[in-house]
């Protein structure tokens, strides 16, 4: 029987497994490969993300199922990186992860998810968060449309 993950702050031994998942779950998405060598991502999670001190990563033993980054900005908090490792899905990973992150961020919270991405899209829906624009790809590194969602409800996000 599987436990709860803990949520907990990433630290600097995390991050090869924190680029792992994040490496992992953009692979399978096809329609919006990245534009960077998998060296750079792992560099960019090392030695930015990670030590900034707004990644939190859901821990099972000894193995990171998820993690997600944080931040505040334009006056609202902003959830940048929500990604599990792929066959985590559908177990209250995300649910854990994105909780933990709204009681920490100041409303309204934002995120973009890619338009093709419909499962992210609906678990955000599920979780409070409304779509309040719509990219054309002109304003991601992809070139991918997205989608902008906000939540501005302090009670959601909280059970």
């Amino acid at each position: 029987m599987r436990t709860k993950p803990v949520i907990r702050p990433a630290l600097r031994a995390d991050a090869v497994q924190v680029a792992d998942i994040f490496l992992a779950a953009r692979a399978r998405m096809a329609y919006a490969p990245l534009k960077h060598s998998e060296d750079e991502v792992r560099a960019w999670i090392a030695l930015h993300l990670v030590p900034l001190g707004r990644v939190t990563v859901a821990e099972e033993g000894a193995s990171l199922l998820g993690m997600c980054a944080v931040d505040t900005r334009q006056g609202c908090g902003w959830i940048d990186q929500l990604y599990l490792r792929p066959g985590e899905e559908g177990r209250g990973v995300g649910g854990l992860l994105l909780r933990d992150a709204m009681t920490r961020l100041p409303f309204p919270q934002r995120l973009y998810t890619f338009r093709a991405n419909t499962r992210a899209a609906n678990f955000y829906r599920r979780h409070g968060f409304e779509a309040i624009a719509y990219g054309d790809g002109s304003d991601n590194e992809e070139g991918v449309p997205d989608i902008l969602f906000e939540c501005t409800d302090r009670r959601l996000g909280v059970s």
